[in-house]
Order: C-alpha cells, then structure tokens, then sequence
C-alpha cells in the first residue's frame, strides 16, 4: 500500500526555526459526553509557540491508549498557519503516508498548496499524527542497519525460495528491534488511535466540528475519523482515497497495477518527446524497459557510496518517480544513466522516499511509521497469503514495474507484519459514516498510488459520500491539477457548496 506522504505536493523546503513568546491558549470546546479518565486530555490547554515566520507550534497530551486512558499519555506536535483574514475555524491537514509529518507539511509546504482564498478563511493546522517524527515517536534502527534493510545485496535471487526465507528471518529481527527500541506506543499507531487523536484535536482548536483536507493515507484517518464520530464531521475532503473495504493483498495488487498503468502513460510520452532512451515506439519502449529490469541485477551498477542498484532498488525508483507528471522528464535522465551504468539519479529518487539524506542518515521514521500502521490496520497475520503468494498475485496484475517495486515495499510488509509482536486491531464493519455531513472524494483517474476505483468505491460506501473526479496523471489532485479542482474545494470548504455531481475536472 505505499501510500507515504503526497510527493506531488510536498515540497522540500528549508527552513530556520526560532522560538519566540506565547501567544494566548485556544478555548477547548466543552466535550459533556467524555468519561472522567479522559476528561483531562480535553480539558487541557494549548499554548502556541512563535516558531518561525508566520507559524506556531504547539504540543499536546494523548492517552496512549483511548480504551485505557490510565496507561499513559503521549505527545503530539502541532503547527498552525493561522487565516489572513478572520478565521471562521481551523482546518486540519494530512499529507498521507502513513509516516508523513503533517507538521512539516503546514509549516514548510502548506502555502505552496493551498490557495489563498483558502487560507484566508482557516487557521489551516497540522500535526505529526503519534508514531510520527515531532510526536512520540517509532524507533526501529540506526540509519547503518537501516542501509543494510532497504539497501543491502541478499544471498540469494529474488523471488526463490531460499530469499523468501533470508527476508523473513531479517524482517522478523526488525519487528523485534522496533518492539525494544519503541516500547508500548508500538501497539497504539493504529488508525482508529489516530482518528481519536484527530478528535481531540478537533476540541483543543475550540471546532464544533471537524474541517478536513485528507491526502493519500490521510483519506483512511479521515474516513476513519468520520466513521467513529460522524456527528462531528464538518467539511471532510479526502484526496487520493483509500478503499477500505478491500484486503491487504488486494490493495497492494490494485495498487501495483496503477504503478504499472503509469508507466505506460510514461512510456508514451517518453516516446512521443523524442529520442526517448527506451526506444522509438512504444512497443519498443515496452521491450526495452523489460529487458532493463530483468539484467540490472547482473550489472553491477553502483551509487557513489557503494549501494548497489537491483532491480528492486530500480523499480523502486521508477515508482517514486511516477506519483507525479512533473517527473518524467528526470525519469527520462534517469533511463539515460542506467544505460551507461550510473545511478545518481535513481538513487535521488530512491532516497527522497525514503527519507534518506547524507551517508546512512534518514531524516524521518516514515519508513517505521508506514510498517507499524499497516501492521496493525490490516490483518497480514491472519490472511491466506504469504511472501512468495502475494508477488505471485501482484506479478499477475503489475508485470511491467508493480511486481519489482513490490520486492521492497509488499514483500517487506509481508514479512515484517507476519513478525509483528502485536495483533492487528478490529476494524469497523463498514464505512458509511451515517448521519454524517457531505464528505467531498477525490480520484484522479490515472493516480499510481491510490488507484481512481478505489475513490469511487469509498465515495459509495459513505453514506454522504460525493465523487469529485480529476482527469489526469499523478498523485492526488488539490494543489496540482488545474482550477476546477481548487474552486470545487474552496467552494465546499469556504461556502459549504456540495457539487450536485462530479464536475469531472
């Protein structure tokens, strides 16, 4: 399900953070159904930090498990933009992931997204939801181990019996290392423990109700949210959706499909440029980038710091490249180097998902954060497949490029949740949501990463559900797409407009 922070719409930006005075805590909005143990969790304040231009920063408490409030608390760190002009609320805001930082993503990334119509009338609020970066944080491995996971050669080839078992046994010593160096808030970084989080926030911010702007897994805290306390949604917007009435396995072969379908929109237009690297029809394109991801192993193509580039490495590459049209010309470059044996720009593109910065130095636990949540969101443990079972599944669906990628993303899932030292979580039988205001959905019809049919499946499972349609490429649609996308959501987030029907953008 690589679903990771939206890489469409996060920018990388630097920024210099200063701390400055407070600024006066927000009124909590009284919460008369709330027991006695969790009273106090709603009942604190927030007192807002200056910490750099134009942005505050906050931290508030969590029980670190909702069912038991007595068993601790956590942290969460929060950023706010606040309106340019009055703020008629707060609107909270999830780049995806699960792992991305949605303080980063206000803090650094927020203005170059939303439009200013928008941010003149919410104070627009993000947060690292728990597990995440700022918050109470998953610790799994130093950055060496980490190379050695994600980076290191295998005894044995892909796919074979001998390499499923090498991946197991090295999977099962990271989820053993992610249970020591985490402790108990491993078990509670879950979806349904973050929707909960996004309720209190909800009440700190002094929000009747709660206004959403949702982006790839964020769609999932977002539904989740509104299944649980449907009576508190206020303007939902979930950008890139997840379907959550499918299977783990059916996921990730969906999925690896839309990687594939990608592609060959790529492949097209890498033809239709000229001199495309991969041959001059697309047939030949086709043949050409098979062959490619069928030797690489064989060629010994190194980065700068010795990793090796292998095919899952590459595919990986392939598929960071491909969550966005903007892309391609640099997947072009890309094809070019391979071909005489370099790799600076596939690794580029490897290391920004991961996070990955200078020499075995990852500037985030995305990584962590994506395995922990999945691990416990959807039941690996109990289902019918195993590693070798699933690439089968996903090499059927996604032959071009989804079954390579899936070497480092499915596989490690796979193995790592089979590992995981504590069951998945009961999910909710349904996601209607009923009772609750209109949610907005949005599918873009050619998205890699969340697939156009699994927006129209959520938009028709919630009970308020209304599709909003982009047709294009890449992955989500607000804030990279064109102008009827922005005046659609601005219109429902500002004027409470709902689309009669899908405006098909």
């Amino acid at each position: 399900m690589t679903l990771r922070p939206a890489l469409a719409t996060t920018l990388a930006l630097a920024l210099t953070v200063t701390l400055a005075g407070c600024i006066a805590p927000a009124a909590p909005t009284p919460e008369p159904e709330v027991s006695d143990g969790l009273a106090p969790f709603f009942e604190q304040g927030v007192d807002w930090t200056e910490c750099g231009e134009g942005v505050d920063c906050a931290t508030i408490v969590a029980p670190l498990d909702w069912e038991h409030p007595a068993m601790g608390s956590i942290e969460l760190a929060v950023s706010r933009i606040a309106a340019t002009g009055t703020a008629r609320g707060s609107l909270l805001v999830n780049p995806g992931g699960p792992g991305g930082s949605g303080f980063d993503f206000v803090r650094d990334s927020i203005r170059y997204v939303a439009s200013a119509d928008l941010m003149e009338e919410f104070d627009l609020v993000g947060w690292d939801p728990r597990g995440v970066g700022r918050s109470s944080a998953v610790e799994c491995l130093d950055g060496a181990a980490m190379d050695e996971l994600l980076f290191g050669q295998w005894d044995n080839a892909y796919e074979t019996k001998a390499w499923v078992t090498e991946l197991e046994a090295a999977e099962a010593e990271y989820a053993a290392a992610c249970a020591r160096n985490t402790g108990p808030l491993l078990e509670f970084v879950d979806s349904g423990s973050t929707a909960r989080d996004m309720n209190l926030l909800r009440a700190l911010l002094g929000d009747e109700k709660l206004n959403y702007l949702g982006f790839s897994y964020g769609t999932f805290f977002g539904t989740m949210f509104a299944e649980l306390f449907p009576e508190r949604v206020g303007r939902l917007v979930l950008d890139g959706a997840l379907d959550p009435s499918i299977g783990a396995l059916d996921w990730f072969a969906v999925q690896m499909k839309g990687f594939d379908d990608a592609l060959v929109a790529y492949l097209a237009f890498c033809v239709g440029q000229g001199n495309c690297p991969l041959g001059g029809t697309e047939a030949a394109a086709r043949s050409t980038f098979t062959n490619l991801l069928d030797t690489v192993d064989a060629k010994g193509i190194e980065s700068a710091d010795g990793r090796a580039l292998d095919s899952a490495t590459l595919g990986f590459a392939i598929a960071a490249a491909l969550y966005s049209e903007e892309n391609w010309p640099a997947l072009t470059s890309m094809f070019e180097e391979v071909a005489v044996g370099e790799s600076f720009i596939a690794f580029q593109f490897a290391d920004s998902y991961y996070g990955r910065g200078g020499t075995a130095e990852y500037d985030n636990n995305s990584f962590d954060v994506y395995t922990a949540t999945l691990c416990l969101d959807d039941d690996f443990q109990g289902d019918e497949y195993d590693v070798r079972s699933g690439l089968d599944a996903i090499d059927a669906a996604a032959p071009l490029v989804g079954g390579y990628f899936a070497f480092d993303d499915y596989a490690h899932v796979e193995a790592a949740c089979t590992a995981w030292p504590y069951a998945p979580k009961k999910q909710p039988g349904m996601y209607d949501a009923a009772g609750a205001d209109p949610i907005l959905v949005i599918g873009t019809t050619n998205d890699p990463a969340t697939p156009y049919a699994w927006a129209k499946s959520l938009a028709g499972q919630l009970e308020s559900g209304v599709l909003v349609t982009f047709n294009g490429e890449g992955h989500t649609a607000y804030g990279r797409s064109n102008g009827c996308i922005v005046e659609t959501v601005d219109a429902y987030f500002i004027d409470g407009t709902v689309p009669t029907s899908d405006p098909n953008c």
